[in-house]
């Protein structure tokens, strides 16, 4: 292989690092990009107490969608949540209410990439759960094999919770 020939192979590999915001040299196995879809393969929580739960269920709906600029918007969804028995989305029961809002989690904003450190910074813009709205959160993540997990620290939770995001791209 020429030497511009290796030369335009690195640039095309760190292209990806440059669009999410980061100039920082990686080994080619560390290189992710998050542009495109991603579909969630799973979803899990440990408690405070070790304890393992699964709030979206064994096989949660999920969608990740990160255009080029790191632009983003999650949505996270358990199936078979119930559904409102009036009907009419403005008169649930508090029970079909509650289901509803624990069954789902979205949120939208900027999300960039810190390989070196292993960490994924989201700046949440908007969210269904409001509390995180206008925050920044630091999550650590793998990559490995084609599938990103990252975690959601027990501090976003406010309750010791560390949730588990398993994701697949798609496109």
């Amino acid at each position: 292989m020429s030497i511009t020939s290796k030369c335009a192979t690195s640039i095309s590999m760190a292209a990806p690092l440059l669009m999410m915001g980061s100039a920082v040299a990686v080994a080619p196995e560390q290189l992710l990009s998050l542009e495109g879809t991603w579909v969630m393969i799973s979803a899990y929580e440990l408690l405070a107490d070790g304890t393992r739960t699964t709030n979206y269920g064994e096989h949660p709906n999920g969608l990740l969608m990160v255009d080029k600029d790191g632009r983003y918007s999650i949505q996270i969804f358990r199936p078979n949540r119930a559904k409102f028995s009036s009907g009419d989305k403005t008169r649930g029961t508090p029970e079909e209410y509650r289901d509803a809002v624990l069954g789902s989690s979205t949120h939208t904003g900027q999300v960039a990439i810190d390989p070196t450190k292993g960490k994924l910074i989201f700046k949440i813009s908007s969210a269904s759960y409001a509390n995180w709205e206008g925050t920044q959160q630091v999550r650590d993540y793998t990559f490995k094999d084609g599938i990103l997990t990252y975690q959601v620290p027990a501090s976003a939770s406010g309750n010791g919770t560390i949730a588990y995001s398993i994701w697949q791209r798609v496109m």
